[in-house]
């Protein structure tokens, strides 16, 4: 059966399109829309209760204005709608009004965008609490996170949700091993695929021309880097001091916004060495320039529930840009350990910084051979090649 072409998708994210760090959901969302799906991305719609602070508030905000208008054409094929919806999930009141609203203004916006035979491929593990899964025609749950594990999640309403979600989907996509293990006990149709990378994009980094941006030219070199979310549950901060203090000489830069996911976060510890650089979020387009002038990209996690079953994204994209790699020993990226150094101690990791820095590391072509079976491009058409099968 040919659903691949023209069939109408309905991606229920948990991040917003406009996200300077792009997650599997928005290139998923783009790698459908190029293969001919039209595509509604339904941004976030806040898992975690917000606090009181500037940048949920501010957030807030953003989408009560969002949220008054109609689904915004993004690109060739996709539509993105920002819809409200109450956050307080503990309670079963608001569950049930939450799942009215949202079902009802999507039946009017589908209608009006004129989708038909619907699908749905979501990330949401509380799905089913805001939608009727069996009014799509297909329905695909893309598991890429523990999302349970994140601070300030409702952790038992997470739980009973995404059982129910694992159960009464068509497919169950995931990302890590970890989530392999633990979703299969629901549904015997589960499948792994790893997180993957815009090869085309991050490559460019490997460009001679590519001009490395101005504010990381200031900085003292060997640059150890870093790109992603800089929030306590997911960085080891005592590793990053432990780097730094190691090597005065050396300038560790970290791109991202600071408290992503866990606004608690403190980092004061980190700007008071000179050589750690917290520098924020930059643009998507920009991050190759940014990682042509890494000399070792880090992964500096913690290792915990969450970090356990992350298959971290930034791992192939830095493999694309041709950069080297020093990692913690997470389970989803053994099986790639001839590509990069894995390591299990703070005195560990800074060594393997030390051998890639002499010279002692896998070669640009290695790592980039395997880059290059890792795209967003090759996953989708394997994932489709499944839906198939299990469809006839």
């Amino acid at each position: 059966m040919d659903l691949e072409i023209k069939k109408d998708i309905v991606v229920l994210s948990t991040a917003d399109w406009d996200n300077p760090f792009w997650t599997n959901k928005q290139h998923v969302a783009l790698t459908l829309a190029k293969r001919g799906h039209r595509v509604l991305y339904i941004e976030s719609l806040g898992l975690r209760r917000p606090s009181v602070n500037k940048k949920d508030i501010k957030r807030i905000m953003s989408r009560l204005v969002k949220a008054s208008k109609p689904p915004r054409k993004v690109r060739e094929n996709i539509w993105v709608w920002s819809p409200i919806s109450i956050p307080f999930n503990k309670y079963a009141i608001i569950r049930k009004l939450n799942k009215f609203l949202l079902s009802c203004l999507l039946s009017f916006w589908c209608k009006k965008l004129a989708f038909k035979e619907t699908m749905l491929w979501t990330y949401n593990p509380l799905t089913s609490n805001f939608l009727n899964i069996d009014k799509f025609s297909y329905t695909v749950y893309h598991c890429v996170d523990e999302i349970k594990a994140q601070p300030g999640m409702p952790v038992s309403i997470l739980e009973s949700a995404e059982e129910a979600l694992t159960k009464g989907v068509d497919i169950v996509f995931v990302t890590s091993p970890t989530l392999f293990e633990s979703r299969k006990k629901w549904s015997n149709n589960v499948h792994y695929f790893s997180n993957v990378a815009d090869y085309n994009h991050f490559s460019q980094a490997l460009d001679e021309n590519l001009a490395i941006p101005d504010d990381m030219r200031k900085y003292k070199t060997p640059i150890l880097g870093f790109i992603g979310a800089i929030s306590s549950y997911k960085v080891n901060f005592d590793l990053l001091v432990a780097i730094a203090k190691s090597h005065p000489e050396w300038t560790l830069v970290m791109i991202g916004d600071v408290g992503e996911g866990d606004p608690s976060t403190d980092v004061s510890r980190l700007k008071e060495l000179d050589n750690i650089k917290i520098i924020g979020p930059r643009p998507y387009q920009e991050l190759p320039n940014y990682l042509k002038a890494f000399d070792v990209a880090l992964l500096p996690n913690n290792i915990n529930e969450y970090t356990a079953s992350m298959f971290p994204m930034k791992f192939f994209e830095y493999l694309a840009a041709g950069r080297n790699i020093v990692s913690v020993d997470l389970v989803s990226i053994r099986e790639f350990s001839e590509y990069i150094m894995i390591t299990t101690s703070n005195e560990g990791f800074i060594q393997a910084i030390e051998n890639i820095l002499d010279g002692k590391a896998p070669s640009l072509s290695k790592i980039q051979e395997l880059a290059k079976h890792y795209t967003y491009e090759a996953r989708t058409e394997k994932m489709f090649e499944i839906i198939n099968r299990y469809r006839q």
